[in-house]
């Protein structure tokens, strides 16, 4: 299949599909990758962009690894751990809406790292941006292991989520995994974003990028404010690139 594409001419990926199945062919790709994408992001891989599979590895050896990092793991303790250490000693507000009052909080800071919707920053002036937001189902199970893995994906349409997390999986080894009688999943369900629901992923379809592209530009004239994440660059990020990102901004 790869051959076929190339002959045809393909060469440059125009879409997901395209590079998908120039990585790994048009049988894996249908079985593994095809129905979970579109459940995922709501949308066809032609609509896609060809970057959204290609941050993921493609190897022909036996290592079950997520990515070619030499390192790789989670806080000890998890992402509350880390959080709650790196602001402590530091005035922490929940719970407070940056909009509400937004010349306040302009005028007690030199700079604002924002991390928030960039159209929202900016009223909206050109249209909404898409985003796609998740639903979680957690379900205490009377059992110590009830899949053996931290995340296992569903690949298949008919099953109405993406994958089921167990979240002991993270953090405990086999023996303190089977100590416990109980597990907690949660069932990942992914949706369109509307209003009052929380935003994760932003859709990097033509259609948005170009409208981004026009809120970047306002975004540049904004020199006190530092513009980082998922939702302020409008771009899917994976954790170590949202890190090396905040340093490059910031320092």
């Amino acid at each position: 299949m790869v051959e076929t594409m190339r002959q045809a001419g393909v060469t440059v990926p125009r879409n997901l599909e395209e590079q998908a199945q120039l990585l790994i062919g048009k049988d894996i790709y249908e079985k593994l990758i095809k129905e979970y994408t579109e459940k995922q992001w709501g949308r066809k891989c032609t609509e896609l962009p060809a970057f959204i599979i290609k941050r993921l590895p493609v190897r022909f050896v036996f290592d079950n690894n997520y990515f070619n990092d030499k390192y790789q793991g989670i806080p000890i303790g998890g992402y509350n751990k880390l959080i709650e250490g790196l602001l402590s000693g530091v005035d922490t507000k929940m719970n407070t809406d940056f909009f509400s009052d937004r010349e306040y909080w302009k005028s007690i800071a030199n700079k604002i790292v924002f991390t928030g919707k960039i159209d929202e920053f900016f009223d909206y002036r050109f249209g909404k941006l898409e985003y796609r937001t998740v639903r979680f189902d957690e379900e205490i199970i009377d059992a110590p292991n009830y899949q053996g893995n931290a995340v296992v994906n569903y690949t298949d349409i008919e099953t109405p989520y993406t994958r089921i997390i167990e979240h002991k999986h993270f953090e405990m080894s086999g023996a303190e995994v089977n100590n416990l009688s109980k597990t907690v999943i949660s069932k990942e369900y992914s949706t369109e974003w509307k209003e009052g629901m929380e935003p994760y992923y932003p859709v990097n379809d033509e259609k948005n990028n170009l409208l981004y592209q026009k809120y970047k530009l306002l975004a540049a004239e904004e020199k006190d404010v530092i513009f980082g994440g998922r939702l302020a660059e409008y771009k899917y990020y994976d954790m170590d690139k949202t890190i090396e990102s905040s340093f490059q901004n910031v320092l």
